[in-house]
């Protein structure tokens, strides 16, 4: 049984202050709202429930401004994505969420 910790944070304050603005924005916000909160509890059970993307489809953004070396998709409802990466020792299992976006915004980034 793995006894690591298992925490979600966001990459960073700015990020984490858009999330809880969902929560009192227009309807499709407060369902975006929810959809990331579940997600959220998804990841605290269990990080790697999410789809991980191969190396050669990352854009190059996110290892220039994070420096990431593994990166994960989770599958909101509405065709909306979450995009995250996993750091890990022997005491803890952090998932970092970087960003969320529609569908369009996704394949925009990813170049498909």
């Amino acid at each position: 049984m793995n006894d690591r910790k298992i925490i979600v944070v966001f990459v960073d304050k700015e990020l984490e202050n858009k999330f809880e603005n969902l929560k009192n924005g227009t309807g499709e916000e407060k369902q975006l709202y929810k959809f990331i909160r579940r997600a959220i509890e998804d990841l605290k059970q269990d990080p790697t429930c999410g789809t991980k993307i191969p190396k050669d489809r990352w854009p190059k953004i996110y290892i220039k401004k994070y420096g990431v070396t593994n990166l994960w998709k989770y599958d909101l409802p509405n065709a909306w994505r979450l995009i995250y990466t996993i750091m890990a020792d022997k005491i803890m299992i952090l998932s970092i969420i970087l960003e969320w976006f529609s569908h369009k915004d996704y394949e925009k980034r990813f170049g498909y």
